[in-house]
């Protein structure tokens, strides 16, 4: 495809050459055959360099979308270590309800309802008697105070 402009300009020079005169129905016809063929060498240059520039482009999208995922992933991974997360399983719908160990330490009375079927799984008083004892997630640690 590069060398498509050369080919038409060498088509344009052999015509040229050639002394066809444009008058003629045979003339007029290839000289614009000519001229088309030059066009459509002009536009598909144009759309190489476009598609070249828009290729770069993607790339860079592509290069800072990576960094910007790696912040946010790498967050999310530092925010997860830090604060622990106990499992609870509803008694209702057999639904995992997660959520932080901290509810075990706060003074006023917390409800942990299913988001599934608003069953209450946890309360962190002591009268509440869980079907399912909190458990920790795997690869969390959950010290004797936490519960």
């Amino acid at each position: 495809m590069r060398d498509l402009k050369a080919r038409v300009a060498y088509l344009q020079g052999l015509s040229a050459g050639m002394n066809i005169e444009t008058e003629s129905k045979e003339g007029r016809i290839l000289t614009n055959v000519i001229e088309v063929l030059d066009d459509f060498a002009t536009t598909i240059k144009e759309m190489e360099e476009a598609h070249d520039q828009l290729e770069n482009y993607l790339e860079s999208i592509d290069e800072d979308l990576f960094h910007l995922e790696e912040d946010v992933y790498n967050d999310e991974a530092e925010a997860s270590e830090e604060g622990e997360y106990l499992e609870v399983d509803c008694p209702r719908c057999g639904e995992v309800v997660c959520f932080e160990s901290d509810v075990l330490e706060d003074e006023d009375t917390i409800e942990v309802t299913c988001p599934n079927c608003d069953e209450v799984v946890f309360v962190n008083d002591d009268t509440f008697q869980a079907a399912d004892e909190p458990e920790p997630i795997e690869g969390k640690r959950v010290t004797e105070d936490d519960l």
